[in-house]
């Protein structure tokens, strides 16, 4: 893609998207856009009429994040759970089954909005997301302190809630770099609107 024909498809991107400022709006996508975004591809964009082409498919696969100590360390913070798995590494060694700290798996969850935001399939002419749920949530595998995860979505479903009011399903799968079972697993449900 031309760097032309991409900075216009980032244009139209940011103009369809909530309506907050514009700097404001910028910089959240630029943030997103570099924890999430691999090489150039923006999210998948279709007319609703095709959303259910898609249906079955995977739509959307983020770059690799790295989970690192001072993220589990302000989550800790920020939450207050201070279960030593987490922020102690030699108690951690020493009387758990881990060599090392483990992330909180809401850690792990709480960066589905940050993988979505480029992994999942969206609705051409809607202008923002709302996040409607989770579903059957499954914590698989810990994520161990330096480990590399991602988001992979499959769309479930597409469905018309009412006059500019779609119901976005997808199966979101947060993976572990060279780990077969993934972190874990969830169906991520949105509200995208006209």
């Amino acid at each position: 893609m031309a760097t032309e024909d991409h900075l216009q498809s980032l244009r139209n991107y940011l103009g369809e998207s909530a309506k907050i400022t514009p700097d404001s709006h910028l910089r959240n996508y630029v943030k997103t856009t570099f924890l999430t975004l691999e090489g150039n591809a923006l999210p998948l964009r279709v007319p609703f009429e095709k959303a259910q082409d898609y249906i079955g498919k995977l739509v959307g696969v983020t770059k690799w994040f790295t989970v690192d100590q001072t993220r589990v360390n302000k989550f800790a913070d920020a939450t207050g759970d201070y279960q030593f798995l987490h922020i102690d590494k030699e108690r951690t060694s020493r009387e758990s089954c881990y060599e090392g700290t483990i992330a909180h798996g809401m850690l792990t969850m709480s960066l589905l909005p940050t993988f979505a935001t480029h992994g999942t399939l969206k609705i051409e002419g809607t202008s923002q997301y709302i996040i409607y749920g989770l579903d059957n949530v499954r914590f698989l595998n810990p994520v161990r302190i330096g480990s590399r995860i991602r988001g992979s979505f499959r769309l479930i479903s597409a469905e018309e809630r009412g006059e500019g009011e779609y119901l976005l399903r997808h199966a979101a799968t947060i993976e572990i770099e060279h780990q077969q079972k993934p972190a874990m697993i969830a169906e991520w449900i949105v509200l995208a609107l006209v």
